[in-house]
Formats: structure tokens, sequence, C-alpha cells
């Protein structure tokens, strides 16, 4: 089990979450939306965009200590494609916070491991799609398997595995899975989608059901990952699964123009900066119910959502003005 570098300032700061409906559980922060990889079912990514300036997340970063957020993902893009991440990682550190890293495993070296290493980083997690590249994903164990060697022989945070069930056989999702047994990782699975943001069986078939718990059995899971889990045998089998979500509130999603959204799929909305976002804004989000929630993947949403499952909503409800969706993270 992986600590955050500050364990005691850490555990306040989620105590007082657990208390106050008012504080971020997560936050998950662009710092670029370049990325070093072309996947057609992302819609996170671009191939020109400059490194958002390290003093302008630095200032987003003391905001979200501010509303007492927990735990802080930088993201992308691929984030390994800004030059000062260690020290944004160091400023998320210097406030308590816990810090993780969502990443596709290209960029890693023992340099970055190591920088990485110093500023604090308490989680990376990584997906990968299939063993070789294809029109769906460039995120391959063939392309970044070496890059695992590097990451378990130096890096001193958790690394984390998220096998993409349906973007391969299962024969290959088993192989991808005996191999990051092999190296110890942490390992979550997730599921493909379709064209229409729906839940795609993909290579996996009929199979998927049967995959999907065989592959859940060997999963190695961190205690964050352990939060919020229960629905996807729903999902898989009837593809409505409701739920009281908490994004704007528990979940914030910062875009690289400084926007919290709801999730990566509401951009727009609420449509507040993050350095404008005050207590107010996240207990009328926390009251809000989104209209998206049956048929909502996004994992990371679902998790911060869990432990206020039990709390009542009393806003009326924001229906999304366009709704699509990712694979599991």
């Amino acid at each position: 089990m992986f600590l955050p570098q500050h364990p005691l300032r850490a555990l306040r700061r989620g105590a007082h979450a657990l208390l106050d409906t008012k504080r971020p559980f997560l936050a998950q922060l662009v710092v670029t939306r370049r990325c070093n990889l072309t996947c057609g079912y992302c819609n996170e990514y671009d191939d020109f965009s400059k490194p958002v300036p390290q003093a302008v997340l630095e200032a987003r970063i003391d905001h979200l200590a501010k509303l007492g957020t927990l735990v802080v993902t930088l993201t992308g893009g691929e984030p390994l494609l800004h030059p000062k991440l260690d020290e944004l990682v160091a400023r998320v550190v210097s406030h308590g916070m816990v810090c993780t890293l969502i990443s596709n495993g290209y960029a890693f070296t023992p340099r970055w491991i190591d920088r990485l290493n110093r500023a604090g980083l308490t989680l990376v997690q990584i997906s990968i799609d299939n063993l070789e590249p294809n029109e769906v994903s460039e995120k391959s164990l063939s392309k970044i398997q070496k890059r695992l060697v590097v990451l378990k022989r130096h890096a001193r945070f958790g690394v984390n595995i998220n096998a993409v069930l349906g973007s391969c056989s299962p024969d290959a999702t088993r192989t991808l899975v005996d191999e990051v047994e092999r190296l110890g990782f942490f390992m979550t699975v997730g599921l493909l989608h379709d064209g229409q943001g729906q839940l795609d069986s993909g290579l996996a078939g009929s199979e998927l059901p049967a995959l999907y718990r065989e592959m859940r059995r060997r999963s190695k899971k961190s205690l964050f990952h352990h939060v919020g889990e229960g629905w996807e045998d729903r999902m898989i089998a009837q593809r409505d699964v409701p739920f009281r979500c908490r994004a704007g509130a528990r979940y914030l999603y910062v875009d690289e123009h400084g926007m919290v959204a709801y999730c990566s799929q509401r951009r727009s909305e609420p449509g507040v900066t993050l350095l404008e976002y005050t207590a107010d804004h996240l207990r009328e989000a926390f009251e809000t119910p989104k209209g998206c929630e049956a048929s909502c993947t996004i994992a990371c949403v679902r998790r911060a959502s869990a432990l206020d499952e039990w709390r009542e909503q009393r806003g009326a409800a924001r229906p999304p003005r366009r709704v699509t969706h990712l694979p599991l993270v």
C-alpha cells in the first residue's frame, strides 16, 4: 500500500471532507491538452497545445487546497509533456493533498520517475487497451512494456494499470493481465464504448459478462479503487444504473482554461472558473441531479459520489445539453 507523503495531513483532510459536503474528494486538473497519441475514441487531446503555464496551474492548485480538496489528479492530454510536472506535484503535496497522475506511460524514463519520486507523487494510473495498436487505441502493452519494467524498478509511487475489456480478444486480455500480475502492479478493469457512447462488448462479444467477473477477481486495487464499486455488472446487463451524482462538488474536472466542469463530457457546465468557485457553487452542485446518471460510465465520478449516496438531493434536475462517454477510468 502506497501512502501519501503527508499521511496525517491527508487523513485530516479526508475526515473533514466526510463531515463537510462542501469539500471535494477528487479534482482532475488538466495541465496540457497536448498528447503524444491519437487514440480514435478519445476527445481529451490535441497535438499542438502548449502546456498551461506553471504559475497559472499553481494558482489553481492553491485554490483547490482552499476549497478543502482531498485528492488532485493531474491529467491531460499527456501530463508528462508538461516540463514542470514534478514541481506541480510538489505544489499539490505541499498543501497536504494527495497527488495522483493519469498517463499513457510512453514518456516514463528513470529521470522522470526520479523527479516524481522526489516530488511526492502517490499513484499513477496507466490504461492499456490492447496488446498491439489499432485504429481505436494506441495504448498498447507492446509499446510500453519496457516502460513498465522501468517503473517497477524505480518508482516509489504506486502504479495502477487499467485494462480495457473489449478492445482486444479475451485471450489477449488475459495475456495483458498476466504481465501486470507478474510485475505486481495494482490493476483495475474498464469497459469499451461504441461511437454513441454506449457500452460495447467489442472483441469480447458474448463473453464480456464472464470476462468482467474473471478480471475483477484477478484485480489488485488501491484503497481508492475499492470505493464506489458494484454497479458494473448491472451496467453490462441492463445499461441503466442510477446514482446520486455529486459532480461539481465531490468531483471537479478543471480544463486547461481553468473552467470547472461536471466532467469531461459536460465541459460547459456549470461554466464557472475555478478561481471564482466557492462553497456556494459546491453546495449547489452537490444538491443538483445531472440528468445523465443512469447511463454514466465515468468511474471516478461514481467513486467520488459513492460515500454520499445516502444523502438526498434537493435541487432541480439539470438535464445535459449533450452527453458522450469515455471508457471507465
